[in-house]
């Protein structure tokens, strides 16, 4: 039987492990040298760099469709803190310098929380879908991800998804951060904003880059390891100069090995792969 962590004896101890853990990114916050972003502007940058936009509301098996209209609320608050905000060359984009702590008094509610052990709900919670959104446009850009906690499970069924398995970030307050940095010789700039139902997204900057950039999933399949079954696949992103149209890079960015937890009976067996 394997040793139980301190964060999982109780919900006291995982309080305090989590204030163990803001304390520490405090600390780390004080003495970086990063700078960290902080101009907000209503000028929008003249190029898109890329746009995207993601369903608020989706059901999820066994998640009460209450915590996620609670998240749609969540994800509003987050848009007036970051829509705008410009990252100027040699900054750092912080996702939670940027939102600020998530509370009751500023309006957040009781939303979605992916916890270690799997799914709980809390203050704030949903917010992830936000950090998703900004990585996904970063990855199509050649800003410099920093910080950056995948998701090591694989937790719901796929339900129109339009991004490879996997390409999301973790974050939570404060001690799990999302940052970028602006390794350019121009500002860039965020915008997030809610239209019909969907988070929409933006990444701008004052003037176009050479090249594009395409991430594609590739061995995607799920196998059943002794009792448990994963989800398996590898995420690569291409490099492609706009002129020529040439392909210039081709890297791995993530091996996928993720732990299905939902239902089994939900894995389309087609999708299933035997070891032999």
């Amino acid at each position: 039987m394997s040793r139980r962590l301190f964060c999982e004896i109780s919900p006291t101890c995982y309080a305090i492990s989590m204030k163990k853990e803001i304390l520490r990114r405090h600390i780390k916050n004080l003495f970086s040298k990063d700078k960290i972003a902080r101009t907000k502007s209503e000028k929008e940058l003249p190029v898109i760099v890329k746009g995207h936009s993601s369903i608020l509301l989706r059901k999820l098996s066994g998640v009460d469709m209450r915590l996620q209209e609670n998240k749609a609320t969540n994800i509003q608050l987050a848009c007036e803190k970051i829509n705008g905000i410009v990252i100027h060359p040699g900054e750092t984009f912080s996702y939670w310098s940027s939102i600020g702590k998530p509370t009751k008094r500023k309006g957040y509610k009781e939303g979605l929380l992916i916890m270690s052990n799997g799914m709980s709900s809390g203050i704030g919670g949903g917010l992830c879908q936000m950090g998703n959104m900004i990585h996904w446009l970063v990855l199509n850009s050649p800003l410099e991800v920093t910080e950056l906690h995948h998701h090591s499970d694989a937790l719901f069924p796929d339900e129109r998804r339009r991004v490879p398995f996997g390409t999301g970030t973790s974050v939570c307050y404060n001690s799990v951060d999302y940052r970028f940095k602006n390794n350019q010789d121009c500002d860039v700039q965020l915008l997030v904003w809610i239209e019909n139902g969907e988070l929409c997204g933006e990444l701008r900057s004052e003037k176009a880059f050479p090249c594009r950039y395409r991430l594609i999933e590739e061995n995607h399949h799920f196998r059943k390891e002794g009792e448990k079954y994963y989800r398996i696949s590898q995420v690569y992103r291409e490099v492609i100069d706009k002129k020529s149209g040439e392909k210039l890079a081709k890297e791995l960015i993530l091996d996928n090995h993720s732990q299905v937890m939902y239902d089994y009976a939900l894995i389309p067996k087609e999708q299933i792969q035997n070891d032999n």
